[in-house]
């Protein structure tokens, strides 16, 4: 069996400024920031 990374979290002080460097500067695609109406609960994907 490979090994292989299916899930990768990294967790940040500013959300933003994390979206906007990954889409923006990296040219990632991105559903953007979801979950904010939950507390603790907003992630970027």
């Amino acid at each position: 069996m490979k090994a292989r990374i299916t899930v990768l979290t990294l967790g940040v002080d500013d959300l933003q400024a994390s979206l906007k460097f990954y889409r923006d500067g990296l040219g990632l695609p991105t559903e953007g920031i979801i979950g904010r109406e939950f507390e603790h609960g907003a992630v970027a994907f």
